[in-house]
């Protein structure tokens, strides 16, 4: 199963010109628990080549909810960069598949 089977929305945005940050939000907190305890770092880090130890997962059980933090590759804004707001990174993350 890949985490979109789980999640209702997914979405990426710029957390600052730094870092990029990830909101899933789910229509069940079943469904959010599963995600929860089934994505890890190490699947997130393949996915986006980031050093484990700069990811952040968040969940927020009072809104069936989790945020994903991390460091951009390249500063929002700047000559590398290739997705100025951020809100076109979420697809790795949506095909990861959970066990």
């Amino acid at each position: 199963m890949k985490l979109f089977d789980l999640a209702k929305i997914i979405r990426s945005k710029n957390a600052g010109p730094l870092y990029i940050t990830f909101d899933l939000m789910f229509d069940s907190r079943e469904n959010m628990e599963k995600v929860v305890s089934a994505l890890t770092k190490e699947q997130i880090s393949a996915a986006y080549d980031v050093p484990v130890e700069q990811i952040d997962i968040i969940p927020y059980d009072c809104v069936d909810s989790v945020k994903i933090t991390f460091p951009r590759r390249h500063v929002s804004a700047s000559l590398e960069d290739d997705d100025v707001y951020g809100c076109q990174q979420h697809m790795p993350l949506a095909q990861i598949e959970l066990a």
